[in-house]
């Protein structure tokens, strides 16, 4: 009787064992095909590519070298950085809509490239940001370079927030370095590097292309960022930005009001405008404080939203 109980017992527990084995196999396999399902929804929904280097790019009509290998990386990895990181470069094209329309009709009146609006995407990423240095504005200038070229900048006012009048900096910058240097990449560059850092470089490594110049990370990356730029802004769909019209951003229409008067509140000023201040400043960047000194009798343009 005790054995056959034994025996009984003996049955009962391998009955169990293959039924828990059993049951964890077929779990196993099921959460393998799971797995391999998600995966592979994955990999149809999202790929990461390398990119197809196009053989004809150029910056302001000068070709890129992608024929050399040193070339063709640079342009590579901020083509694979620009395209890859992408709610930044969502942000740009909702900016560029915004921001180009005014900085172009600039350029050109100036003889400059349109090119040149993909520098203060470089830049800046088209936002009145300040950099480590102290450059400000879109076009991030230098203080010392912005009063030079006759930009008030001082704790009230500072008109590198200014993007019409930092434009029209920018390009005298350019034009200058362009009858320098010859080309426009290397004017490009010297607005990173100074001309006098592009001029020593130049002369001590006995060539004359930007293209063949060994510069610092930042200045040997910044025509190659611009160029990735231009090809990712002008061709949004080919590297995978999928937008409407109506998700880009727009600056709001505006009339201008001039003032040659001390404004002691500015905040004030702004509630007698029908605005408020936030909205004001917002236009008017450049207004550093709650005041406008003016103690020159200056005539300042403000703009007011309609």
């Amino acid at each position: 009787m005790k054995n056959s109980i034994k025996i009984l017992g003996l049955i009962a527990v391998i009955l169990v064992s293959s039924l828990f084995i059993f049951s964890t196999e077929k779990k196993a396999i099921t959460e393998d095909k799971i797995t391999t399902d998600n995966e592979k929804n994955t990999s149809d929904s999202y790929q990461i590519k390398a990119l197809k280097i196009p053989s004809n790019l150029n910056f302001a009509g000068e070709p890129v070298p992608i024929e050399k290998e040193d070339i063709k990386e640079r342009i590579d990895r901020e083509l694979l950085v620009n395209t890859y990181w992408q709610s930044n470069g969502l942000l740009l094209f909702k900016r560029a809509h915004k921001y180009f329309p005014i900085i172009e009709p600039i350029l050109k009146k100036n003889g400059i490239p349109n090119d040149f609006k993909y520098l203060a995407v470089i830049e800046s990423g088209l936002q009145n940001v300040t950099s480590p240095a102290g450059a400000r504005g879109i076009w991030q200038i230098m203080k010392n370079t912005a009063r030079e070229n006759g930009l008030e900048v001082n704790a009230n006012v500072d008109e590198r927030y200014n993007l019409e009048k930092a434009t029209q900096v920018a390009c005298d910058y350019l034009k200058k370095a362009k009858e320098r240097f010859g080309s426009w990449t290397l004017a490009a560059a010297a607005y990173n590097a100074g001309n006098a850092g592009i001029s020593r470089r130049m002369n001590s490594q006995l060539v004359d292309n930007y293209y063949d110049l060994l510069l610092p990370d930042e200045t040997q990356r910044y025509v190659p960022r611009m160029v990735a730029m231009k090809e990712i802004l002008s061709n949004p769909t080919k590297y995978g930005f999928i937008f409407e019209n109506n998700d880009l951003y727009n600056f709001e229409a505006t009339k201008t009001v001039k003032v040659d008067t001390v404004i002691t509140d500015i905040a004030r000023f702004s509630k007698d405008m029908g605005i408020n201040y936030k909205t004001l400043k917002l236009h008017n960047p450049w207004l550093r404080e709650n005041k406008l000194n003016n103690a020159s009798r200056r005539a300042y343009e403000i703009k007011i939203p309609l």
